[in-house]
């Protein structure tokens, strides 16, 4: 095999040379084909590296849309300027085997024709799928000429249209193969498992015989002279593979010309009533929708990239991936046989743009599912995507495609497959009837409705589906396909939905949308760097930063949302319950002896003492053990802390990783009595501070505005299948949509929580009373500040109630205050180590932690609310490197403690910037405490905030002591 990879020479026209509109976009006197001739003269033309990009190459500019089409939706023909590639690239044989010559394109965006010496070789479409060419009569000793031209714009595009970039060109690899004659044309090994046995089945639709199958740690080593021959093998001792315990075999399939070699795991799906099952047992799928992006290279593979993305997976406690929306490069499924994942192998296509939503006459109005002129189309995609990669084991659902309605082609593609292969199921979300596929999927089903299709006891119906329909899908095991969507500060709720999944059984888990941000690399003319989205490239229509929906930041940054993602799923379970400790292990195959659990006492947040639990075993997978907790004395605020980490290293991890932790609180803080009111304080003048410990300090300042999330951006639109507010709704009714309302950040603007004025009531001794209010409102927040002194420290008591009728919910609830810009560092005892919010708090761990201030907020793609910490007891601020204040906290009379806020933005300008080198150059650092914030839903495209989470208008107050280190 020679591969063909490297720099091509290349130029970009304005439009396809065949098409009736295009006759100018060629140089003048050049034929529309000229292009393939050896002696075309290319000396002048751009150099391109096969496999990329031409838009991330300076050809052009990358598109970002989701539903939209970047052109007419007028299938199948698109318009003139339709950008093309010409690629052109000679090569040297230096010799040919007498063996048939063939070239293969691993994937090409979008359709194309190819050349070889000046003769036509063929044209191909389906950009994520493979194209091979017989080449033998083309190729010879010497010099060889390769030419393709490559449409961005065709009929293919109206049903390649998944919410990515819109990136043309050679974006895999291209290969010339020397194909033996009689070789090994295909094989598929089908390998089965069975109680500690197994079967290999093998299929050879041709090639010569006799044939051998080798798999020598099973002793397999078999000849068949003939077709007739080839037979399932029986075996009566083999390890089978999961996404736990990944064991594969080697084997070697050879006849006299050619061998194949092959990894293959030996593994049974079956869905026995309402359960889908591997191996006898039920799998939940703790899945991520992933995308094939990179920064630099768009869709193009890089293997080191690919194995360390997999391998932050398993670190996370990710067990599955939907390969959403198209096969991915082959070696990405080599990975994952190798290092362990359930996957859902997805089709190449979606046909979104044909859903008009919200006018009910024109939804799916001319879509190609129900098109009999595409069927062939759809049988192709699907056939091509099957037999690519039907021998990998990691393979346990072929999934249809993605957002392309329902109809006869989708059936045809389902039936083609069961037919084809019935040891895998088929999966389809936009099959809401359940008409042809075995498993019931959805995307976004709230908690309700999520609940409801769980339940034995529940007669709703489902979403499109008859009372009949309803109760057939409740027979079949049920997957959100995509939930939770993690679109900047976020997701909420991944605690409720994981509830479901152990209360009940029907409900197999999900796959997040998304599991990284596509953020493209690119500077500003004066060479800042930052990640591009949506709209950055002067598109005509995009869909903005939608595309910056994962869980991993485009610079592969984990974010809070994924290690509160890893907590929440973990696959062993610690609980506290009484004297005893509860460890269950809800892995599908692996028992915990790969795991070691330690423990840990703190007082006040410093170490105590510390040793590993005894007695738990290996553990089998599902079972539980139950060890007692271990004695320690009590000292202040005392917590007990029991990790669960790897014993030695793993593939993934290096000895330590912690899988899951635990908290559990021994005794409460003692109480604090602090001076409650005095006269006036040295520092404080009319009722705001002008220092401390020295240094200028700004405040208090009351607030109600946070810099909005894209979930706080989320609109309503129920009509259009979309989300509402749970805040004017019951969350449990109407399928738990919520009711139509604008989003959370327009209610907020509305009200002028982003320009809340101040009148100073009343000016006390020690203190003052402050009106806050927007203008042409009648609602406001009354501040009652109190300043006090506790020898060297002042303590600040605020009460905030509001006035008026505030028919709305609150971002946040708290008080601001401008530092100097030398603040640089924080220690802090409360929760962490990483941002936590009310619906997001379950891997925040109460301790002491450190970090710079600019570590202390994550740079999602778009500026957002970032940085909150809940439960906060003590906070120290470093100034220019050295302690300068302590701050520490006092619960209210609910037990309740502010959490903080340290960066050097207002909210206000964080709002106002579209990408984090937009915030402006900042001379201070802002310290916000608050009482209380909002939760952070889903709403960006799934449910609102929780109404256990949202933050209704309420009197809350706070108590906090400033304490000079200098």
């Amino acid at each position: 095999m020679l591969s063909l990879d490297g720099d091509w020479k290349f130029r970009l026209l304005a439009g396809d040379p065949h098409a009736p509109g295009s006759s100018a976009v060629l140089p003048v006197g050049e034929a529309a084909d000229a292009v393939a001739d050896p002696d075309f003269d290319d000396s002048a033309w751009d150099t391109l590296p096969v496999p990329a990009h031409w838009v991330l190459h300076g050809h052009g500019a990358p598109i970002y849309t989701n539903v939209q089409m970047p052109f007419p939706i007028d299938p199948p023909h698109v318009p003139d300027d339709n950008p093309t590639g010409d690629y052109r690239r000679t090569f040297t044989l230096p010799e040919w085997p007498d063996s048939a010559g063939v070239v293969r394109f691993a994937g090409v965006e979008a359709p194309f024709a190819g050349w070889g010496d000046g003769a036509r070789v063929g044209t191909g479409g389906g950009s994520r799928l493979a194209h091979e060419y017989d080449v033998t009569a083309l190729v010879r000793p010497g010099e060889n000429l390769i030419v393709v031209r490559v449409n961005q714009w065709s009929a293919a595009s109206y049903v390649e249209d998944q919410d990515q970039w819109w990136l043309p060109g050679i974006f895999r690899s291209v290969t010339l193969q020397a194909r033996p004659a009689g070789g090994v044309d295909d094989v598929w090994l089908r390998a089965s498992y069975d109680d500690g046995g197994g079967v290999l089945g093998t299929e050879l639709p041709g090639g010569t015989f006799p044939v051998t199958l080798r798999v020598p740690e099973l002793g397999i080593d078999v000849t068949w002279s003939s077709t007739g021959e080839v037979a399932p093998v029986e075996i009566d001792d083999v390890e089978p593979w999961s996404a736990e315990v990944p064991r594969l075999y080697e084997v070697t399939v050879a006849n006299a010309v050619e061998t194949i070699e092959l990894r293959i795991g030996f593994r049974t799906v079956e869905i026995r009533g309402d359960r889908f099952l591997v191996n006898g047992r039920q799998v939940t799928f703790h899945g991520v929708n992933r995308h094939e992006t990179h920064p630099d290279r768009g869709r193009g593979f890089d293997e080191d990239f690919a194995r360390e993305d997999l391998m932050q997976m398993k670190r996370f406690n990710v067990n599955a991936i939907r390969t959403s929306h198209y096969p991915p490069h082959p070696s990405l499924l080599d990975l994952a046989d190798e290092l362990g994942f359930w996957v859902v192998l997805e089709c190449d296509l979606e046909t979104h743009a044909f859903e008009k939503r919200g006018i009910a006459h024109e939804e799916w109005r001319g879509n190609p599912s129900d098109d009999p002129d595409w069927r062939e189309a759809y049988l192709e995609r699907i056939e091509r995507t099957v037999e690519r990669d039907k021998n990998h084991p990691s393979i346990i659902l072929w999934s249809l495609g993605n957002e392309s309605g329902s109809g006869a082609n989708l059936a045809a593609m389902s039936a083609w497959v069961h037919e084809r292969d019935p040891g895998r199921p088929v999966h389809y979300e936009g099959d809401y009837t359940g008409a042809y596929t075995e498993v019931y999927s959805r995307m976004y089903s709230s908690i309700a409705e999520t609940r409801a299709i769980g339940r034995d006891d529940d007669r709703s119906l489902l979403l499109g589906c008859s009372a009949a329909e309803s109760a057939r899908q409740r027979s079949k095991p049920f997957l959100l396909c995509e939930y939770v969507h993690a679109m900047g500060n976020g997701p909420g709720a991944i605690d409720q939905y994981e509830g479901l999944v152990d209360e009940y059984p029907r409900l197999h888990g999900g796959f997040v949308w998304e599991w990284r941000d596509h953020g493209l690399r690119t500077r500003t003319p004066e060479g800042v760097e930052y990640y591009a989205y949506g709209g950055d490239f002067g598109e005509i229509v995009h869909d903005a930063n939608f595309v910056m929906d994962g869980m991993v930041l485009s610079d592969g940054t984990a974010t809070p949302g994924l290690h509160e993602w890893k907590h929440v799923v973990s696959p062993v379970r610690i609980r506290f319950h009484g004297d005893e400790i509860m460890v269950e292990n809800k892995r599908h195959t692996a028992d915990a002896g790969d795991l070691e659990f330690r423990w840990t006492v703190t007082h006040d947040g410093h170490l105590g003492n510390s040793g590993v639990l005894e007695d738990i075993g290996h553990l089998d997978a599902g079972s539980i053990a139950r060890v007692p907790r271990p004695d320690t004395t009590i000292q202040g605020e005392t917590w007990l802390t029991v990790e669960a980490v790897l014993r030695a290293e793993a593939p993934w991890a290096p000895a330590g990783h912690v899988i899951v932790a635990e908290q559990l609180e021994l005794a409460a803080a003692p109480a604090v009595s602090w001076p409650r009111s005095g006269p006036a304080v040295e520092g404080v003048t009319q009722g705001r501070v002008t220092a401390l410990a020295g240094l200028p300090v700004s405040g208090p300042r009351a607030e109600l505005w946070r810099a909005p999330t894209d979930n706080d951006e989320g609109g309503s639109a129920l009509h259009e299948g979309g989300f509402g507010s749970y805040d004017l709704a019951d969350p449990w009714s109407n399928r738990g949509l919520g009711a139509l309302a604008p989003s959370s950040a327009d209610l907020w603007r509305h009200a002028g929580l982003d320009r809340l004025s101040a009148r100073v009531a009343e000016i006390l001794p020690a203190g003052r009373r402050v009106v806050h209010a927007a203008a042409d409102s009648k609602q406001a927040l009354l501040s009652h500040e109190r300043w006090s002194r506790d020898g060297d420290a002042l303590v600040l008591r605020v009460d905030l109630v509001p006035t008026g009728d505030w028919r709305m919910h609150w971002p946040r609830i708290g008080i601001r205050f401008q530092l100097p810009g030398s603040v640089d560092h924080a220690e802090w005892f409360g929760t962490g180590e990483r941002e936590s919010y009310p619906d997001s708090r379950r891997s925040a761990l109460v301790g002491r932690y450190a970090a710079d201030v600019d570590d202390l907020v994550v740079d999602y793609a778009r500026p957002q609310e970032s940085g909150h910490r809940t439960e906060l007891r003590e906070l120290t601020i470093f100034e220019d490197g050295s302690p300068w204040l302590r701050i520490e906290t006092a619960p209210d009379a609910q037990g309740r403690r502010p959490g903080f806020t340290l960066r050097r933005h207002t909210a206000e300008q964080v709002a106002a910037a579209a990408h984090p080198h937009e915030l402006p150059a900042s001379d201070a650092v802002y310290l916000w405490l608050d009482a209380a914030q909002n939760g952070l839903g889903s709403r960006a495209c799934g449910p609102d905030v929780w109404p256990d989470h949202i933050l209704r208008p309420e009197a809350r107050s706070l108590v906090v002591r400033f304490d000079p280190l200098r």
